[in-house]
């Protein structure tokens, strides 16, 4: 039987590359910021919920538009455009979708921004019911590093990088006998929400199963 798992903290997060970089994003941001303040206002921004980013290389400037009340963020900068949003789980899709959608709609209409390859993220710490959480990692501690030493192997972390995937898995440092996991994958611009949602459910699946863990329903 899999372990029975909660998954108190997660979080979802897209980072879109521009086909060309937009310089008019640093030096005259103030049309498109409201345009995407606009399409946002069913989830009532606030004015004070804005955040000029004024620091770190010119290609990480840029402005925020929060939203607190959903625990989501966009940043636009002058090559790339950034969402994300804690405490996400697919239960939520649909919204999470309809303010992506919102965002990125208001900010290629007001901008000429051109979206392309779009880096999708989700992560989350996982809390087993009655296993501790090296019983689960235990099968991918390399048996050459756990002959090191004599002592236990208190944690551990793993990263399989393809050309378009990245999963990573490691101890939690955020929740006492806890994992954290990460899936991420990279989609072209013309691949739709619906088939990024499946893949990346279906690359959840997959992993859970890998580490013979199941999230524990009501």
């Amino acid at each position: 039987m899999p372990e029975l798992v909660t998954i108190p903290i997660s979080y979802f997060e897209v980072a879109i590359t521009y086909e060309r970089a937009v310089f008019e994003l640093l030096t005259n941001r103030s049309a498109v910021l409201q345009r995407i303040f606009d399409a946002l206002e069913a989830w009532h921004p606030g004015v004070d919920d804005t955040e000029v980013v004024g620091n770190g290389k010119t290609s990480q400037q840029g402005v925020t538009v929060k939203l607190p009340l959903k625990g989501a963020s966009f940043f636009v900068g002058p090559v790339s455009c950034r969402f994300s949003r804690d405490n996400a789980v697919w239960e939520s899709g649909n919204e999470t979708i309809a303010i992506l959608d919102k965002a990125l709609s208001a900010l290629t209409h007001s901008s000429g921004v051109v979206l392309g390859m779009k880096n999708v993220g989700i992560s989350m710490h996982v809390q087993p019911r009655k296993l501790h959480f090296m019983e689960i990692l235990k099968p991918f501690v390399p048996r050459q590093l756990a002959a090191i030493d004599s002592n236990p192997v208190k944690t551990m972390a793993t990263v399989a990088k393809w050309e378009n995937h990245k999963v990573t898995i490691d101890g939690s440092g955020a929740l006492a006998n806890g994992l954290y996991l990460k899936l991420e994958r990279n989609f072209d611009a013309g691949v739709t929400y619906d088939e990024i949602t499946d893949r990346l459910h279906s690359d959840e699946d997959e992993l859970f199963k890998i580490l013979d863990i199941e999230e524990e329903q009501g």
